[in-house]
């Protein structure tokens, strides 16, 4: 007290006198702090590279070891008996153990143990029963090689580390926060495991991915071994039970439905996506129905809910574990590598214990044998001391000992003389044989298996697999993620608006002239009379420049926006036009697109989001020596370049005014288009295979596994599901030729058709469950092959050959078609077909869009004809 006292006076005088002073905190208080973070990290948060257990974890595998007897113990009878060993509370305890019990691996559980998939909790541990799976009993305990030391009070012994004979670590995993460091193991998958350890043992390498128990489509292209700065995308499983239905039947892990649930309602709130509501039936598995308004796009509103929720997720592993008392950062392959070693260690320390034990019982039976045998027992009938006793059954024995493995020991006497008459009067000699010979059966078996450790280990890791694998395969499906751009999915949930003479633009300006909808994360450009331009972010009132001519949403890397612009450079300079697109800028930053001048005026402006090539006519002012007032100008004349190009030459005289005159079409080649099966989705950027060249009205062929045909437009949003078995470019000329099997009739039927409905998804099979698509094919003059199958005792029908064409005419598409055959088939196969020369399809005139950075100011007259243009983003 005196001393706090003495502080205090110290204090006041320094508020009363203020004064530079500085006070270190050294001695006792930092040996506190590192004793404190020391014991966090190695007795609380971290696992042991050893076991795969945290402290708690591995006190409660003791415990439930040590009340075992085959039957269910409370679960709080289990935290009170893990209290001897654990210097923590209950609570902790039971909670640990509940995290243990939830993964199914290790603790056998009775009752509600609560749900990883919903977020339920846990029943209360008195109402809650647990014991030791069969796994756990055979894989985590060996006493006769397990370390021991005093638990925390002195009064118990516990294991420093339990003998844990398989990558436990890895399959459970492992998360915890420690002072100034924490560790984030993920789980792998079981069977996995134990492939990846007998690889290891065999010198072959391995890869190791996580799985997850709730399921889910993961991307582990930067996981990166686990080590820190890798990472895993997360995402839910997502498909379209109709068009106004979606259906969740798989979580991210670190998630549960609720959290889930809670994300999409606050993105719909936020105007991200739209929903109507949301149905929550999960039970057993997942199932969560979010159902959409009318005109809402399924496959748009599931990459929203990537974009926007929980629905992905991203998971960054750090591997941190306990060796030697000290924290390490090893990857995931090295945590294998090493458990799988320490199992080989394990498993030899118990063939050694088991070699000695045998030995021991082989040495004692031979001596029992040598003794009844030649009745050694009687030598001692007339000692009368314990010394004479000893000695007498010592000599007896020495003539018959030769073939012994070592020496008798007064021990091993003393053990001769407690066998009981009964059992020497009932000696069987031929049993006693046989006892030893299968005692040296094992024996040569156990030192084979110590002569050969790693494929004792290999057979072990085998029959561990045999055993528990049942129910334990891959969960989560490992794919490559598209990437996803927020402002191509998220809903337009505002209004933008623009004052022109002001030079004002946002989503406030409700009593201002109406823009278009927009979302709050849209970027939006703008042109102004001055030849300025600008993109900036949506907000509620944003200045950019007076007398704007244009505002619009931006789309980045769009090429195919071409803006035509005639501007004049500067007060009484000469007029140019260029044509342009901007593809990608810095936010908030003027571009002067009419050159530097200060004066500069943009005389015609118009954007095309098709590149589309209008005719305008140009009036200039009357002058003594100009003879030309009036001529047209087509802008599908000039090059498209980039936007900091001062375009071509008009005029050097004043221009009256410019007249629009013929509307344009668009001057741009149809896009290639690609499909990347790597991620199931459209690109235009060369990933995949090309389906073709795209004009605005061209349509994609879809069929898949069901017998559902459509044709959808290219959209590059649209996802794809595993089931579809043609996707190219539909020609509506072109039939349509499927072999599938009529259940009700139970008969195979070729049937050929076109598509008749563009615009609407047709089953080309019936709707017996029976029924099934046996093959499709889209060639112009198609053959298939069909192979018989083999009566029993008779010689097999020969294959054969079925011209398509002349088979069957191209009918309705809701056709049955003609009978195949009445024969059993065992298989129908597509042949090369027919030959056949496809029309040639007249093409688009090709327009050249010049790199910005290649090309210089051109000055030139009139008159330069496009010569193509490589465009690659939507129409």
């Amino acid at each position: 007290m005196e001393e706090n006292e003495e502080l205090n006076d110290e204090g006041l005088e320094n508020h009363e006198e203020p004064q530079d002073s500085l006070v270190k905190v050294t001695g006792m208080y930092k040996d506190w702090f590192l004793d404190y973070a020391s014991y966090v990290i190695l007795e609380r948060a971290v696992p042991a590279i050893e076991d795969g257990f945290k402290p708690v974890q591995r006190r409660i595998m003791h415990a439930l070891k040590e009340l075992d007897d085959g039957r269910y113990n409370k679960v709080a009878n289990v935290v009170g008996h893990t209290m001897q060993y654990h210097p923590h509370g209950d609570a902790s305890i039971a909670d640990a153990m509940v995290q243990i019990g939830q993964k199914d691996l290790l603790i056998d559980t009775q009752g509600n143990w609560g749900n990883i998939l919903t977020g339920d909790g846990a029943a209360a541990p008195r109402y809650i029963e647990a014991r030791l799976s069969k796994f756990a009993l055979e894989v985590v305990y060996s006493p006769k090689i397990t370390e021991w030391q005093l638990s925390y009070d002195g009064r118990k012994k516990e294991p420093i580390n339990l003998p844990v004979k398989f990558p436990l670590l890895l399959a459970q995993g492992a998360e915890g926060i420690a002072v100034g460091l924490s560790t984030k193991i993920l789980p792998h998958n079981f069977v996995e495991l134990i492939d990846a350890s007998i690889k290891h043992l065999k010198g072959q390498r391995f890869t190791l991915n996580p799985d997850f128990p709730t399921a889910g489509i993961i991307d582990v292209t930067n996981y990166n071994d686990g080590l820190r700065g890798g990472k895993v995308r997360v995402r839910a499983k997502i498909s379209t039970l109709d068009k106004y239905t979606l259906v969740i039947t798989e979580i991210p892990y670190g998630t549960n439905t609720s959290t889930l649930i809670d994300s999409i309602l606050k993105a719909n709130e936020k105007g991200k996506i739209k929903i109507k509501k949301i149905e929550d039936n999960t039970a057993a598995e997942v199932e969560i129905l979010v159902h959409l308004p009318p005109g809402i796009s399924p496959d748009k509103t599931i990459d929203a809910l990537y974009a926007f929720t929980a629905c992905e997720s991203s998971i960054s592993p750090l591997g941190c574990i306990i060796e030697d008392n000290k924290p390490n950062f090893i990857g995931v392959k090295e945590m294998l590598e090493r458990s799988t070693d320490n199992t080989v260690d394990l498993l030899k320390a118990e063939l050694e214990i088991q070699l000695g034990e045998l030995e021991e019982q082989w040495h004692f039976a031979s001596l029992e044998r040598i003794f009844i045998e030649n009745r050694i027992y009687r030598d001692i009938e007339e000692e009368e001391t314990w010394e004479g006793v000893i000695a007498a059954i010592d000599k007896g024995l020495q003539p018959h000992i030769q073939h012994l493995k070592r020496a008798v020991t007064e021990e091993d006497i003393v053990r001769l003389t407690e066998i009981r008459i009964k059992r020497i009067s009932k000696f069987d000699l031929e049993k006693a044989q046989q006892l030893i010979e299968g005692l040296e059966e094992r024996i040569a078996q156990t030192k084979h298996h110590l002569e050969h450790l790693v494929e004792y280990a290999i057979d072990y890791f085998k029959e561990l697999k045999k055993k528990y694998a049942a129910g334990r395969e891959r969960k989560s499906e490992i794919k490559i993620f598209d990437d996803i751009e927020a402002t191509k999915v998220v809903i337009r949930n505002t209004k933008l608006y623009v004052n022109r003479e002001e030079g004002f633009i946002g989503t406030s300006l409700k009593r201002d002239e109406y823009v278009t909808d927009c979302s709050d994360i849209d970027d939006i450009i703008v042109f102004t009379e001055k030849g300025e331009m600008m993109i900036t972010k949506v907000d509620s009132k944003v200045f950019v420049g007076k007398n704007i001519i244009h505002v619009a949403v931006f789309k980045k890397k769009d090429k195919r926006t071409i803006y035509n612009m005639i501007y004049k450079d500067g007060k009484g300079g000469p007029s140019y036009v260029k044509r342009f697109n901007v593809t990608g800028i810095t936010r908030d930053k003027i571009y002067p697109m009419a050159g530097d001048k200060p004066s500069a005026e943009v005389l015609y402006f118009s954007a095309n989001p098709n590149g589309e090539a209008e005719v305008v006519t140009i009036l200039l002012r009357q002058s003594g020596s100009v003879k030309k007032l009036k001529w047209d100008l087509d802008f599908a004349d000039v090059l498209i370049k980039g936007r900091a190009s001062k375009g071509n030459l008009v005029t050097k005289y004043a221009v009256k005014r410019i007249e629009l005159k013929e509307k344009g079409v668009s001057t741009l080649k149809p896009r290639k288009i690609w499909f990347d099966d790597v991620v199931s989705r459209l690109n235009v950027d060369g990933r995949g295979e090309l389906l073709g060249e795209f004009k605005g009205d061209d349509l994609l062929l879809v069929i898949d596994q069901k017998g559902v045909v459509k044709t959808i437009p290219p959209d590059l949003l649209t996802r794809f599901n595993d089931d579809m078995i043609v996707l190219e470019k539909w020609n509506p000329n072109k039939p349509i030729s499927v072999v599938h099997y009529d259940g009700e009739k139970d008969r195979y039927f070729l049937k050929r058709f076109l598509v008749e409905n563009p615009n609407k998804e047709e089953l080309v099979i019936s709707e017996s469950p029976k029924s099934h698509m046996e093959l499709v094919t889209t060639d112009w003059r198609p053959m298939i092959e069909l192979e018989f199958v083999k009566p029993r005792g008779k010689d097999a029908k020969p294959n054969l050959q079925v011209n398509v064409e002349e088979f069957i005419a191209v009918k309705g598409i809701k056709a049955l078609g003609n009978q195949l055959t009445a024969e059993k088939i065992k298989s129908i196969n597509v042949l090369d077909p027919l030959p056949y020369e496809e029309p040639e399809e007249v093409k688009a005139e090709d327009i050249e869009v010049v790199d910005e950075e290649s090309i210089e100011d051109d000055d030139s007259d009139m008159g330069t004809k496009n010569e193509g243009s490589d465009q690659t983003s939507l129409f």
